[in-house]
């Protein structure tokens, strides 16, 4: 979201010095450019870290988690009471003069496609590990639950470049596709300039004289990419779209357009102090996107409580535009423990698939399943 400038704050202060944070399995902010030697590295940590876990735990319940679309006939028997009517084959039942139901067997095979907003505004992360690390991390570890059981997987890179057009991953299975996934993700990263430029230098200056810098890029656009995501995602797939959601106003009508066609999964990642600032004093404040700084007071208590109040208010703002499109979503944040948290969204998944198959909720858990 934001880059601090001007002052740096200590890991005691703000948790924003990565030096002394502990492996968790993520790749550490900045690194990159080894290829497919990077991409081995983190899929083998997440397989001892996290992979290997999950397998154990759910033995199964992935299933809950993504189910496949194809139905194969199976058998045909007797009409009972509890039955569904609509599949009555009426053709059996004019020979026999029974009424016949058909039985159905799902195929659990599952194509799934990972919609990833790569933005300037992932690359913040004020814990351990940054937004971008954590996306990569997520991806790695469902790709590689999917694969391990012959599903494909594919995905929809989008960067910060908008030079560069959105790089396409066709699904296919198997290991080597999960290390291709973290391969390309790691090369999407935005190269880190060497120094400041000259606009970006004069921005600075006027910033420290409180004048509003003018921007220097342009905001992330969501509604493009899951406008893509419709038109490149032929066949019907589970889409996980994985961002952080800061983007320009109008990408819940395309998401409410691809979830009509796709099972769609929304990820929503990121920090804590997107939500609540340290009291660090003056800080020029750079949006990671745009290059627009702004120098602020954080010992200010006012603008303090502004920005709380403004964060709320997007959070309710989003999770309303996540119902009202009918996609669940899990909420990660930099400090959260990624097991953990893939855990209890599947407890929540399964309670959602009783209360379609018309089992009773109470209401507690209403707020809880759209949160």
């Amino acid at each position: 979201m934001f880059k601090f400038l001007r002052r740096k704050l200590s890991g005691a202060a703000a948790g924003l010095d990565p030096a002394g944070a502990e492996d968790d399995g993520l790749p550490t902010p900045g690194a990159g450019g080894r290829g497919r030697a990077d991409a081995e590295t983190l899929l083998q940590r997440l397989e001892w870290t996290v992979i290997r876990r999950l397998d154990g735990l759910l033995q199964g319940d992935y299933r809950t988690l993504l189910r496949g679309f194809g139905l194969d006939l199976a058998d045909l028997r007797e009409y009972q009471a509890h039955d569904d009517v609509r599949y009555i084959d009426w053709n059996v039942t004019a020979r026999m003069q029974v009424p016949h139901v058909r039985e159905f067997q799902e195929d659990r095979e599952v194509t799934a496609f990972f919609v990833l907003d790569l933005s300037g505004s992932v690359d913040f992360g004020s814990q351990q590990v940054r937004k971008r690390e954590l996306s990569a991390g997520l991806v790695g570890v469902l790709a590689r639950l999917l694969t391990r059981h012959g599903n494909r997987v594919g995905a929809l890179l989008h960067g910060q470049d908008a030079k560069v057009a959105d790089q396409f991953i066709p699904a296919r299975g198997g290991r080597r596709q999960v290390l291709h996934l973290l391969d390309r993700i790691a090369q999407m990263r935005a190269p880190e300039p060497p120094e400041m430029t000259a606009a970006e230098k004069k921005a600075a200056k006027r910033a420290a004289k409180g004048k509003p810098a003018p921007p220097l890029g342009k905001e992330t656009d969501l509604s493009s990419l899951l406008t893509g995501a419709l038109q490149m995602i032929k066949r019907r797939s589970v889409v996980f779209v994985v961002s952080d959601f800061i983007s320009t106003p109008g990408w819940d009508q395309a998401l409410a357009l691809l979830a009509r066609k796709h099972e769609v999964v929304c990820v929503r990642i990121y920090d804590p102090m997107e939500q609540t600032l340290p009291e660090v004093g003056l800080v020029v404040m750079q949006d990671a996107e745009t290059g627009e700084q702004l120098l602020v007071d954080t010992q200010d208590r006012g603008f303090r409580e502004r920005f709380a109040a403004h964060a709320k208010a997007r959070e309710t703002a989003l999770r309303s535009a996540l119902a009202d499109a009918g996609v669940d979503c899990l909420e990660l944040a930099t400090d959260d423990d990624l097991q953990h948290s893939l855990l209890r969204f599947i407890d929540l998944r399964k309670r959602r698939s009783r209360l379609s198959a018309g089992g009773g909720l109470r209401p507690a858990l209403l707020g809880e399943l759209r949160a």
